[in-house]
């Protein structure tokens, strides 16, 4: 960011959406990892914001890890494109390989507004987590704890009170009803399956 514009606040609705793999090219562009198949909430951000990596106990780590006195609060991205599997950024004040590498393992946020709006009958598995899950006899199954990509669909993650699970694929076969507003998912769904 230019010197005399602040960096915006933390947002009160961050949501992880990838990490920085690596510095990508000679002009100081860094490659990510987004944690969707379709990356649209990095590719729309033109600021994202950083924390540093989660540290993994009980595992040797290599000595070349890098060393960082600080991490920025974030990143004005300049340009953003898909490239293979992933996403490559151009920083603003990042001029380098050796800039690049530096943000390496730092872990990207985008405030949830930003994001794309979903299409009609489309979700994001954010807003999807945390969602009350009720048949539809109005019986209470649990709450969306995660979903699963399966390849042809998604599956619910819920659990009930008594900390059971339950695996619901994600389709219309079996989704009655997506209430965002009212945080619930009617679903077609017996207690005994």
């Amino acid at each position: 960011m230019a010197a005399d514009t602040p960096a915006p606040d933390w947002p009160e609705d961050a949501v992880e959406v990838g990490r920085i793999l690596d510095g990508w090219g000679i002009k100081g562009w860094i490659k990510v990892q987004s944690y969707a198949d379709q990356p649209q909430a990095l590719l729309s951000s033109s600021y994202w914001f950083l924390k540093p990596p989660v540290p993994v106990t009980g595992v040797a780590r290599p000595q070349a890890v890098v060393q960082r006195t600080a991490v920025p609060a974030g990143l004005k991205i300049t340009a953003s494109r898909r490239h293979g599997d992933g996403v490559v950024a151009s920083v603003d004040g990042v001029v380098d390989r050796n800039g690049a590498d530096a943000l390496k393992g730092l872990r990207i946020f985008v405030s949830r507004s930003a994001f794309p709006k979903a299409q009609s009958g489309e979700y994001y598995w954010v807003d999807l987590i945390g969602l009350a899950v009720v048949n539809r006899e109005g019986v209470a199954l649990g709450e969306v704890t995660d979903l699963t990509d399966t390849g042809p669909h998604s599956v619910l993650r819920v659990q009930d009170a008594d900390g059971g699970e339950r695996l619901i694929p994600f389709v219309a076969a079996y989704v009655d009803d997506v209430n965002l507003a009212e945080r619930r998912v009617t679903v077609d769904w017996g207690l005994d399956y």
